[in-house]
């Protein structure tokens, strides 16, 4: 079995710039997802939390979801990978906020840099459509510096953007006008799920990522993923990876229900850490 890797944590409050947000953006979140036990847990707990699942690495995600705080970010997901190389691995991300694109390149070869090994965007938090042209500067820029781009997909649930704008459906153009770059679906897309299947289909650079996501309800019937379950559990295996979002979901809880979700044993190996594995370049 190879390692255990996680493609999607959250860096701890504790080492953020800011932990401000919009009170409607809090009292959002925890009626819907209840964040408020877990939201201040620690690099101690997070490290501790990876010990006792078995979680060999983890991929912290510079991402944020209001302001201008991406500089900063950067830094600090760099200094966690730099204390800690044999359990990190870092997702650099750009200044969304009324996005300037020479200073969004920059940030771009920075995250390069910085030794980080991918970009993390959330355009529909700031308005903005995946295949928005305005973007495809710093997709190019990824892309000629061999950076991954992983992008929120699925449901936001702010009070504040609509969801049209995480449609997973938009990768599709992306991927066709830039079809050496790798494209990173967080949250896999539901639920718009035989889109997000069709995209993976006719992209192989394609790749859902289950952040936040309970597993058991992607193995079970008439819960809206049968076509991912089917086709990552065959044709689109190297094209899945497996993310908790840390801290939304606990490691422990995802990694057991996978295990039990009926996928053969070499999907599981794929999806838990040869993927990761491979797109990490280790």
């Amino acid at each position: 079995m190879s390692e255990v890797i996680d493609f999607r944590v959250r860096l701890p409050l504790e080492l953020r710039p800011s932990e401000d947000l919009p009170a409607d953006y809090l009292t959002q979140y925890d009626r819907v997802l209840d964040l408020s036990a877990n939201r201040h847990r620690t690099l101690e707990q997070l490290i501790g939390d990876m010990d006792g699942a078995g979680v060999s690495r983890a991929v912290v995600h510079a991402e944020y979801e209001y302001g201008d705080e991406a500089d900063a970010l950067n830094d600090a997901v760099a200094k966690v990978v730099s204390e800690h190389p044999g359990r990190f691995s870092g997702y650099g991300t750009i200044s969304m906020d009324h996005l300037k694109i020479p200073r969004a390149l920059v940030q771009v070869q920075r995250v390069h840099d910085l030794g980080l090994n991918g970009l993390s965007l959330q355009p529909s938090f700031f308005g903005i459509a995946i295949d928005d042209r305005l973007l495809y500067p710093v997709y190019a820029k990824a892309c000629e510096l061999g950076l991954p781009v992983a992008l929120h997909t699925g449901i936001n649930y702010t009070v504040t953007f609509p969801i049209r704008n995480d449609q997973p459906i938009q990768l599709d153009q992306v991927a066709c006008d830039l079809p050496d770059l790798t494209l990173i679906a967080c949250h896999a897309g539901w639920p718009w799920v035989p889109e997000m299947v069709a995209v993976m289909r006719k992209h192989p650079n394609v790749y859902a990522e289950f952040g936040g996501l309970a597993p058991k309800y992607v193995c079970e019937h008439n819960t809206g993923w049968e076509v991912m379950f089917r086709f990552m559990n065959s044709l689109l295996s190297r094209q899945v990876l497996h993310g908790t979002d840390w801290p939304v979901f606990p490691m422990d809880r995802a990694l057991a229900e996978w295990r039990n979700g009926g996928l053969r044993p070499a999907v599981l190996d794929a999806l838990l850490g040869e993927n990761a594995t491979r797109l990490l370049g280790r």
